[in-house]
């Protein structure tokens, strides 16, 4: 009998297995396709190294503005999906590795709960029986196809989602993006950067949904400068082969075509398929009695004792940090360590070309709640890294204020490389730092690091 055995090789269960066999325990984690999940073989990972490509190029495309001459710079579309795939085998074998040093028996083979067994719960792969203690719930997410009439019908030719954008042949002259969250703006910079005609059909009023109302209009006007078509407010009724039909808030019927459509409106948690209901496990359930979700507590706890779920799984903070702090938590409550989790600062970032970053509550949130803050901004400019490095480069770091304690309860950023910027955010908010404390802080110089001291700098 092994003491935890884990359903999904995402970042949630590889993580939590790396800790559970480093801690002595006897650990097998199954996975049907590459360890690594979604995140490493069709997500993060894959659509970060394209954006990279992107980036470059657009740096050698106006390497003339830092006085650098670069002639006729161009994209080999086939070169960059090779190189991704390239990336991704060295880092799945990467984690083969981890696992192997922290004793995990992994089993490549797709997995079925049959329920408890004895003291343990028993999970059965190509025909064989194990046995475990505890069980770590990891099955993940998949991308939501809505019931757009044409849109399934099309999905394996013009229609694509996230999982097979990545493995296109050619580049797609004209691209229609369904969903201008954070996964279809990252694809329509990708592919705005590489000289395809991008348009964004968005049903709210604004792209990346939950993020601050100003840094997504401030993104939004960048990308449209660069050529990027946004339809904001406009619902689609339906995908007819190659065109998307929507309606304008005002009511008009309007089409758009594309080479590609690809639909990204969201991500849901797989419970179907891996017998979760052999577990009796409670679902958490949305406004309209439907299950998006196993639910947990804060240690990652479902309703049976012996059942944790960590990451896409509960429908909660479906990101891949997310997950991976969650599997520690699980495994720290087998081995009976104190911990819990929390996610009052939990990032998120879109790795646009310029990058978007935030943490915390945002100024609308902060409004509806009726919070008492101060809400501080400073362009970008005001850092002389960002100045040195990013000409004719616009961006803005907005930080929100409790007035009663003076800590920090929100920090958002437009601008490069935010992305690497707001963990001192996250740190700040996760230990309630005031403002006396970042100002008294010494930061780096020059480092665009510093635009978040400076942000703060004027409040007394």
């Amino acid at each position: 009998m092994h003491d935890l055995a884990i359903i999904g090789g995402g970042p949630g269960g590889y993580v939590a297995a790396g800790r559970a066999g480093a801690a002595g325990l006897s650990v097998i984690l199954f996975e049907k396709n590459n360890l690594g999940g979604v995140c490493l073989n069709e997500g993060c990972i894959p659509t970060k190294t394209l954006l990279y490509s992107a980036k470059v190029l657009e740096y050698t495309q106006h390497a003339d503005r830092y006085g650098v001459n670069v002639e006729a710079p161009a994209v080999d579309f086939g070169a960059v999906l090779k190189r991704k795939e390239k990336v991704v085998r060295k880092l799945v074998a990467g984690v083969k590795a981890q696992m192997k040093a922290a004793g995990v028996e992994v089993i490549a083979a797709e997995a079925e709960i049959r329920g408890r067994s004895g003291e343990g719960f028993s999970v059965v792969a190509d025909g064989q029986e194990y046995v475990a203690r505890n069980l770590l719930l990891c099955t993940g997410s998949e991308a939501v196809v809505p019931p757009i009439p044409g849109l399934r019908e099309g999905l394996g030719g013009v229609v694509v989602t996230s999982r097979e954008i990545l493995s296109l042949s050619e580049q797609p002259a004209e691209l229609v993006v369904i969903g201008g969250g954070v996964i279809g703006m990252e694809f329509a910079s990708f592919f705005n950067s590489i000289g395809t005609k991008v348009t964004v059909v968005e049903m709210l009023p604004k792209i990346l949904g939950p993020m601050d109302d100003e840094i997504s209009a401030m993104l939004q006007a960048q990308y449209a400068r660069k050529g990027v078509a946004f339809q904001l407010g406009c619902k689609v009724t339906a995908v007819e082969g190659d065109t998307v039909v929507y309606e304008t808030p005002e009511g008009e019927t309007c089409r758009v075509r594309g080479d590609r459509i690809l639909v990204c409106v969201g991500r849901r948690a797989r419970l179907q398929g891996y017998g979760l209901e052999s577990l009796g496990v409670e679902y958490a359930l949305n406004p309209a009695g439907r299950p998006y979700g196993v639910k947990v507590d804060a240690r990652m706890r479902t309703s049976v004792p012996g059942v944790y779920a960590a990451g896409d799984v509960t429908g909660f903070s479906m990101l891949a940090h997310t997950a991976s702090r969650e599997g520690e938590v699980a495994v720290n409550d087998i081995l009976g360590v104190s911990d819990s989790m929390r996610y009052d600062a939990i990032p998120g970032v879109v790795y646009t070309n310029p990058e978007v970053a935030g943490v915390g509550v945002t100024e609308a949130e902060a409004l509806q709640k009726g919070l008492d803050v101060s809400v501080l901004k400073l362009p970008m400019a005001f850092s002389g890294r960002f100045v040195a490095e990013n000409e004719r480069g616009e961006g803005a770091c907005k930080v929100i204020v409790d007035n009663a304690t003076r800590t920090v309860l929100g920090v958002h950023m437009l601008g490069n490389p935010c992305s690497e910027l707001i963990h001192g955010a996250c740190l700040a908010i996760e230990h309630k730092l005031t403002v006396k404390q970042l100002q008294e802080t010494v930061f780096p110089h020059p480092t665009v690091s510093e635009i978040l001291r400076e942000t703060v700098s004027g409040l007394r």
